[in-house]
């Protein structure tokens, strides 16, 4: 039990007040539990004795007026004593005890918290010190303006190129015409050219172009097939065997066409349908269908004359006719057809292709990539999976007649860096193998034979996958050709131009004895036989062949025209030497 101290004994209750024991709780269990308080810091006790001594001297009369007033009995004697011993310790020891409570829960607090809470606190000074007072609309119209210096130096950056900038001078200065049309006067080449190896296109082109290499064999002209038809046209007509004659007849027919153009662009092989020409003009065809076709056949003349969309007196023409071709393509995952009814089928896909791959390797044009790319890709996609050949409908078994224009088609877009799968190329190869007699020297329609028209196109195309000059087999259909000689009889007014076409272009490109020959009766009776008043005037009709019912006066006109640009249309393959590799492999 606790000492209670006398009040008549200041002394003792000063040592009591300043060594306080437990007080007895209410409670037996809970005095034994509850631990006793932990005692003040050294530092504490120090400071504060002279302070309870004071307090201790100043409650001892308190303390003996309050003994007089009232006298407990032992049983409310031992009350009072009990009461008096749990009482609160004064003041000043609840004010130090608080103090060493405050400093244990921060000694246990951990230290993550501690460090939370003292972030926190600095993050809300920071806020409110950096967010000016006033609206809260002034929070979205804060304004931090650059240093004054900076801002000078940034005006003279502006303004210095903007007073030196002069966009007009090169735009004038530019002269485009002089580059597209320079080629060498006198060119020596090879048809199967190719440009050199490893050249890079553009990002819509091909990733390179084709593997051909033939600056590797020495003599050779650097450009392509189609350069003839540029600034050197003149001289390639005097050496190959044109005059200023033949050049005239090329002049007055690409006159008739022009003005026989529909106004959609196109052509038909009804030319009477031309509002210029309302039926002043004979023999129109009867296909009305094959729009693809005509519009083709109408445009290669110009093209083959050095005429695009980019130069020439007709490139507004030529505009309009690539406008129409490429509207009516109709692009799928196998490629953009240009298939259509009638007769056309593919035979319009081959000789539409031709124009766009042309059109495009002689101007370069970016808008012409794509469509000559996906004209040639369905060529690829409507190729015989078995024979290799080509035919009406896509995928069809192949005939001689319908394989020639896809092999020119994919030549020519050979020849613009277009990607032509070598797959491709070789199938068509093995398809002529499948149709050719007397071990390749003649050709037939879709087995084995020796037709005019066949026999040429089979030569042609085997020139065109890199036969030889000296190739037994073609030797022999050149001599086979030059004995037939020119299908053409000016007083009947009848030719097979069809066969005329192709033949011409096989005896060109071997030269020589036979090509003069040949070239003598094919331009002089193309010149004479031609209109040469009326409304028909620049124009051909022949009697004797299918093609001419059904193509009518266009297709006549279309054709003979070619081959008096037979000079320049196409480079001689074998004017230095025969070409190693004609498509890629």
């Amino acid at each position: 039990m606790a000492e209670t101290p006398s009040p008549k004994d200041p002394e003792k209750q000063v040592k009591a007040e300043t060594n306080p024991k437990p007080a007895p709780a209410r409670g037996g269990a809970e005095a034994k539990t509850k631990p006793a308080p932990a005692p003040a810091a050294p530092k504490a006790k120090a400071d504060g004795a002279p302070r309870r001594e004071a307090a201790a001297a100043k409650a001892a009369p308190t303390a003996k007026a309050a003994a007089k007033a009232k006298e407990p009995t032992a049983k409310g004697g031992a009350k009072a004593a009990a009461t008096t011993a749990a009482a609160p310790p004064p003041e000043e020891y609840q004010e130090e005890a608080g103090g060493a409570f405050l400093h244990e829960a921060i000694r246990q607090t951990p230290a993550w918290l501690v460090s939370m809470v003292v972030h926190m606190v600095l993050i809300l000074i920071l806020a409110v010190w950096m967010v000016p007072p006033g609206d809260n609309k002034g929070l979205t119209q804060i304004v931090v303006a650059p240093p004054e210096k900076e801002q000078d130096q940034l005006e003279e950056l502006i303004e210095e190129p903007i007073q030196q900038l002069d966009v007009e001078t090169p735009l004038e200065t530019v002269n485009i015409e002089a580059d597209i049309t320079k080629v060498p006067e006198m060119p020596k080449s090879d048809d199967l050219d190719a440009a050199a190896v490893h050249v890079d296109l553009d990002e819509l082109g091909l990733d390179k172009a084709p593997r051909n290499d033939l600056l590797a064999t020495v003599g050779t002209f650097t450009g392509n097939a189609l350069d003839g038809r540029g600034k050197g046209k003149g001289q390639m007509v005097a050496s190959g065997g044109g005059n200023a004659a033949s050049e005239r007849a090329v002049a007055l027919a690409l006159k008739w066409l022009a003005a026989h153009q529909l106004p959609d662009g196109g052509w038909s092989f009804n030319h009477a349908l031309a509002p210029k020409c309302k039926g002043q003009c004979r023999n129109p065809g009867t296909e009305l269908e094959a729009r693809n076709a005509a519009t083709a056949m109408a445009l290669l003349p110009f093209l083959g004359a050095g005429q695009t969309h980019k130069q020439g007196q007709y490139k507004d023409t030529v505009k309009q006719g690539l406008y129409f071709l490429v509207s009516k393509m109709q692009v799928s995952p196998n490629g953009g057809s240009l298939l259509e009814g009638g007769r056309g089928q593919m035979y319009s896909h081959g000789l539409a292709s031709i124009v766009l791959c042309e059109a495009y390797g002689m101007t370069h044009d970016k808008g012409l990539y794509n469509p000559a790319q996906q004209a040639v890709n369905f060529i690829c996609y409507a190729q015989d999976p078995v024979g290799g050949g080509w035919r009406y409908q896509p995928r069809q078994a192949g005939d001689t007649s319908v394989v020639g224009w896809q092999i020119m088609a994919l030549k020519s877009g050979h020849m613009a860096y277009l990607r032509v799968p070598p797959a491709t190329v070789k199938k068509a190869f093995q398809f002529l193998d499948t149709v050719q007699a007397n071990s390749g020297a003649n050709y037939g329609y879709t087995d084995p034979g020796a037709g005019q028209a066949t026999t040429a196109i089979g030569l042609l195309c085997r020139m065109y996958l890199g036969w030889k000059k000296d190739n037994p087999a073609l030797q022999r259909g050149v001599k086979w050709l030059a004995q037939q000689g020119p299908s053409i009889n000016v007083g009947a007014e009848s030719a097979n131009m069809y066969y005329n076409y192709y033949a011409t272009q096989v005896m060109r490109h071997i030269e020589g004895e036979d090509w003069t020959k040949w070239n003598l009766v094919m331009r002089d009776s193309l010149i004479k036989s031609q209109m040469q008043k009326g409304h028909e005037e620049g124009s051909w009709f022949f009697k004797g062949e299918h093609g001419s019912e059904v193509g009518g006066r266009l297709y006549s006109t279309s054709l003979a025209c070619m081959v008096l640009e037979v000079y320049y249309r196409h480079m001689p393959i074998y004017r230095t030497q025969s070409v190693e590799e004609a498509f890629p492999d």
